[in-house]
């Protein structure tokens, strides 16, 4: 297998990582590792956020762009007479995605593999095939006869996070990538490799890099910094939907290797008019392929962002995933590369005159 290079290795270590909504700890660790080398400080706010800035050429504008350190898991609710695990999730899951995969509780005592349990087709009536389980109906085989053994000798605890089992992986075509947790690592990759690249090029602005909390489960940690951070302009780093798979009559307008998603509304955010309009004409100066795209169900920071203090001008911006919220999903190297560059374009033409001709009037 051919070695993997420096934004690859940064991708793994990332989506490699645990961190569900609320235990983000190791994920932010990373992070700030990892960016550390690119800025002038590293804070964090109180709900276990991450903020680095790095100063330009003028103190303000405050630009902030801002990915999430959270993805979307489970926690122990409950532990069984007979030792199996009942969870709850943490951000959005549709029932068949979970049956049958591997999962790590992330205990004191160190990471405990186990199954989500399913009926074999054998035991089912036909009316019980066509339902969808939901999580509630669902639990986890850690191997335990009983409760004791699950939480003496194997030290699981009610609250404990839960992990999909899912390692980065390089694909057949080398191009795509296969992983857990791309929203939103990906996007604390990219706030990453923009400071890297703005080591060596000038900017008009300060820039603020986040990788916000608990995004999965209501947007908080994008509150809480936005409090803090008191932005002139923001650019969210999330993942669009990628909608180039079966059934037929799905579009094929947001497909892998086609671009970054530009978002024209969220179900949080409508975003800035003037800011949309200038990642597309710079997108289009720029010949980098884009996406104009919409999601009506859920949200991004943005969400919380856009009305902070009295109005951010914000846009999310990001590469499209295939299967976002499961255990695995599919991203292109193209699309990343060319999100990182967009978002580096942007900032570069984001001085004080600028942002503030960006607020209507």
């Amino acid at each position: 297998m051919a070695r993997l290079d420096q934004t690859e290795l940064l991708l793994e270590e990332l989506t490699n990582a645990s961190g569900v909504s609320g235990y983000e700890d190791e994920a932010r660790k990373i992070m700030a590792r990892r960016i550390k080398p690119f800025v002038n400080s590293v804070e964090y706010d109180k709900l276990g956020s991450l903020i680095a800035t790095r100063k330009g050429t003028s103190s303000g504008p405050k630009v902030l762009i801002a990915g999430h350190l959270d993805e979307i898991g489970f926690m122990v609710k409950e532990i069984t007479s007979e030792g199996y695990i009942k969870f709850l999730a943490l951000g959005g899951w549709w029932g068949h995605v979970a049956l049958g995969q591997r999962m790590k509780i992330m205990t004191s005592k160190g990471p405990i593999l186990g199954v989500v349990g399913s009926q074999p087709p054998h035991l089912l009536l036909p009316k019980d095939r066509e339902r969808v389980l939901e999580i509630k109906d669902m639990f986890i085989d850690i191997g335990a006869t009983e409760k004791f053994k699950a939480e003496k000798k194997l030290g699981v605890r009610v609250g404990d996070p839960i992990v999909p089992d899912s390692k980065f992986t390089v694909m057949g075509n080398p191009d795509l990538y296969l992983s857990k947790a791309f929203d939103n690592r990906a996007s604390c990759a990219m706030v990453i490799d923009i400071m890297r690249y703005f080591k060596r090029a000038k900017h008009p602005n300060t820039i603020i890099g986040a990788g916000c909390a608990q995004e999965e489960v209501g947007l908080r940690g994008a509150q809480t910094v936005s409090n803090i951070v008191k932005p002139d302009v923001a650019i969210i780093c999330d993942v669009g939907i990628s909608q180039d798979i079966p059934p037929a009559g799905f579009s094929k307008k947001e497909k892998l290797g086609g671009g970054p998603s530009i978002f024209i509304y969220d179900a949080t955010m409508i975003p800035n008019i003037a800011l949309r309009d200038l990642a597309v004409e710079t997108a289009t100066k720029k010949k980098i392929p884009f996406n104009l795209t919409y999601m009506e169900r859920g949200g991004t920071d943005g969400g919380r962002v856009h009305i902070s203090g009295s109005g951010t001008p914000s846009l999310v911006i990001g590469p499209p995933v295939r299967y976002i919220h499961s255990h695995n999903g599919i991203m292109s190297r193209r699309d990343y590369d060319n999100s990182v560059k967009l978002i580096c374009e942007i900032i570069k033409r984001l001085d004080r005159k600028t942002v503030e001709k960006l607020a209507p009037r």
